[in-house]
């Protein structure tokens, strides 16, 4: 446990945030610059140069992630763009990631394979890049990791880098989606060369709007027309009243963020947004206000909560513990109504900033304020913080407890740091989404999805 006194002289440290005295929007331009270099550090620095794989978490050591290598793609996208990077250096990772990802074998092996059907493993060995443990095949990892290579070829188009276009599409181009629809036209969660497929499928309103819009778009074997309604059926029943607000609801914070990063869901809609009268984007922001307002109202008496503290998504947590006949968890989807033990995901609203900047700015400038390199140091925002985890009952899985603070990760996730990256950079120009409404897979997989109007038009 740390001391009081010495979390005090930590935070006294954060005076060192840039843009203190100026006016609020300076200040706050300075803080949004600050955060996007430090966390894109985190990919930069702790993505294997050998191969391009981004780790699960760090600085724990930690198998490599194929959601987070997708995201350490479209990081490649904004570090140059801002200039955190030099263009030649961020192409050349591209080109070394997805050449990688192209030549790495793919069959129904149980061991060293790194996926089967043009669909990759969740987890790799960080070194080989061959399938790590007895994980996966993953669909939704897929989709992640194929954003963020479509990404790389829309960003890196200059003559010289035209590699890195083809092989982000001969990867898209060898997904086999039929053969991902035991169930068709739903797609399946994912399959085992040990047991098969998985008994679910990609149902309701979740974070696999993006794997079926990609699928539906796809240049080979598409999706049929019917799998996006199939998807979205069960949503009507998520229709609900949160805090006040009502729109359709997904209780982590992640599930609202995810497709957003890649695709611009302003002013364009399919048919449930066209019977309720919204589109996702509006969605998000209602999902993010009244995750605000649930921290302000603090059913559950958690320390800490008020409306510049506040952000419940999947994350890191202190232990698998009770104390107090309160349950506290380690890693685990946090969302009102569904499961709250005090622990708050700077990613939440990181990852939310486009939706409602008005509250989401001011919340992660006051995290990093209050907890200063507790929480936000050389790469970022830690995972996630807990104001009312003592560490003198229990001892946390990971992390550190500092008296009177409460408990504070260690670590950081890529596919967490991911979301705080790009969507600062959605909101400060837009930057991904102009990208990505340049892709033809995107645009194909939106119209046949039955999306109108907006952009779109």
């Amino acid at each position: 446990m740390i001391s009081r006194r010495a979390f005090v002289q930590a935070a006294a440290a954060a005076a060192a945030l840039p843009g203190r005295g100026a006016n609020a929007g300076a200040r706050r331009a300075g803080f949004l610059e600050d955060l996007q270099r430090r966390t894109f550090r985190f990919f930069w620095d702790t993505t294997n140069p050998a191969n391009g794989l981004a780790a699960d978490r760090w600085p724990t050591k930690s198998f490599a992630s194929i959601a987070a290598t997708g995201f350490a793609l479209t990081a490649l996208a904004v570090g140059e763009t801002r200039g955190f990077v030099a263009r030649a250096q961020a192409a050349r990772r591209a080109l070394t990631t997805l050449r990688f990802l192209h030549d790495a074998p793919q069959g129904d092996s149980a061991a060293g394979m790194t996926g089967y059907r043009g669909f990759f493993y969740h987890f790799l060995d960080p070194a080989t890049g061959r399938r790590f443990g007895r994980t996966e095949v993953s669909t939704i990892d897929t989709a992640l990791l194929l954003a963020g290579a479509l990404t790389a070829k829309q960003h890196f188009d200059r003559p010289g880098e035209k590699a890195i276009g083809e092989f982000a599409d001969a990867l898209l181009a060898r997904v086999d989606w039929a053969w991902a629809m035991p169930r068709r036209p739903l797609i399946a969660l994912g399959w085992h060369p040990e047991s098969g497929f998985h008994p679910q499928d990609w149902t309701a309103y979740n974070e696999a709007m993006l794997l079926y819009l990609l699928a539906l778009g796809a240049p080979e074997q598409p999706a049929p027309a019917e799998s996006w309604s199939s998807w979205l059926k069960p949503a009507e029943s998520h229709w609900r009243t949160v805090e006040g607000i009502p729109h359709l609801a997904f209780p982590p914070l992640f599930g609202h963020q995810y497709s957003h990063v890649w695709i611009d869901f302003r002013g364009i809609r399919d048919s449930f947004c066209r019977t309720h009268g919204l589109d996702y984007f509006e969605n998000s922001r209602r999902a993010v206000r009244a995750q605000q307002l649930y921290a302000v109202r603090n059913p559950l008496g958690w320390k800490g909560y008020d409306a510049r503290q506040w952000g419940l998504t999947a994350c890191d947590g202190p232990a698998d513990v009770t104390l107090g006949g309160r349950a506290f968890r380690s890693y685990s989807a946090r969302g009102p109504g569904e499961f709250d033990d005090g622990t708050i995901a700077p990613t939440a609203a990181g990852g939310a900033i486009p939706f409602a900047p008005e509250i989401c700015l001011p919340t992660l400038e006051a995290m990093a304020t209050r907890h200063g390199p507790a929480l936000y140091d050389r790469y970022g925002f830690a995972d996630a913080f807990n104001p009312s985890f003592d560490g003198v009952v229990a001892t946390p899985s990971r992390g550190k407890v500092i008296a009177g603070h409460g408990w504070y990760d260690s670590d950081r996730l890529g596919i967490d740091q991911g979301p705080i990256l790009a969507m600062a950079e959605n909101h400060r120009s837009g930057l991904l989404w102009r990208l990505m409404r340049g892709e033809p897979v995107i645009r194909r997989g939106l119209e046949r999805a039955g999306f109108e109007g907006g952009w779109l038009a």
